[in-house]
């Protein structure tokens, strides 16, 4: 190898580097996940404990990407930004108010789950060394989904007759 070569590798790196990633005070952009009002709301109590379990891939046995979350908003009419992951599942899940807008929601989450089920399926047939780990995660998966079922369940709709402070 070309020792000239990797230099002028380095002097291209350090380039980029220089241009794209400066750390200089006035280069610096508010950053676009750091919140506004909306981000501050209150959320149903399911939505923490979804959240935490959903969005680890070690609970879960599946990574949701933004684009995915984005993707589920989409199929459900609901507009999202791309933000944090936890924001964006945090800001689909506001204002639920019906078991009907939960079950799409849900079941649009299952769709994705059940395509990464099956990528799992067919690399463990074509890896077979590895198909216990997959297993695995298509078992995490699976009950991430009873979850879903579980959280419905126990979904209490919000009247707007049954507003306490209503008369």
């Amino acid at each position: 190898m070309n020792r000239d070569d990797l230099s002028d590798l380095r002097a291209e790196f350090d380039k980029f580097v220089k241009d794209s990633c400066s750390l200089d005070s006035q280069d610096l952009k508010r950053d676009p996940d750091t919140g506004d009002k909306e981000d501050e709301e209150p959320v149903p109590q399911f939505v923490d404990a979804l959240t935490s379990k959903l969005l680890a891939p070690a609970i879960s046995g599946v990574y949701l990407s933004r684009l995915d979350i984005k993707r589920i908003a989409e199929a459900i009419d609901e507009s999202l930004p791309i933000k944090e992951r936890i924001k964006m599942v945090r800001s689909l899940f506001r204002h639920t108010n019906s078991k009907k807008y939960l079950e799409d929601a849900f079941a649009e989450i299952n769709r994705h789950i059940n395509g990464r089920v099956l990528i799992y399926q067919e690399l463990g047939e074509a890896f077979s060394a590895s198909k216990p780990i997959f297993d695995e995660h298509i078992q995490k998966a699976k009950e991430t989904m009873k979850m879903f079922e579980q959280i419905i369940e126990d979904f209490e709709e919000i009247e707007p007759s049954s507003d306490p402070l209503f008369i």
